[in-house]
């Protein structure tokens, strides 16, 4: 499984894919139609046409990792459809990949302390 820690950058891609592609396919999809390095160490999140799959592909430095999830009864929440890719803290991640609506999912803001201690 892929670790969502606080320093994992997640894309998705705001476009469904075919859904066909493999390790290599989508490596060349990052590169090619989200402008990024597939071999980063981030997670680039796909979907199919039907929002009910996704893909994730991380390069994990030993190899490409992907992670195929299908959804029964419901769909994933995916942001408007456009061309590009939508950034997502890990947190958003976990919601989406547990078929919740991320965008449900907000920081809360703390104040700044005025002393120390």
């Amino acid at each position: 499984m892929i670790a969502a820690g606080a320093d994992l950058k997640i894309y998705v891609a705001t476009r469904p894919i075919e859904f066909r592609c493999g390790h290599d396919g989508l490596a060349a999809k990052v590169q090619e139609m989200l402008r990024l390095d597939p071999f980063s160490g981030a997670a680039f999140v796909f979907r199919s046409k039907r929002a009910a799959r996704i893909k994730i592909l991380v390069w994990d430095r030993t190899g490409l990792v992907l992670v195929h999830k299908h959804l029964e009864g419901c769909k994933f929440v995916w942001p408007t459809i456009a061309d590009g890719v939508v950034r997502m803290s890990p947190a958003m991640f976990a919601a989406l990949f547990e078929g919740l609506d991320w965008r449900l999912v907000r920081p809360e803001e703390a104040r700044r302390p005025q002393v120390a201690g």
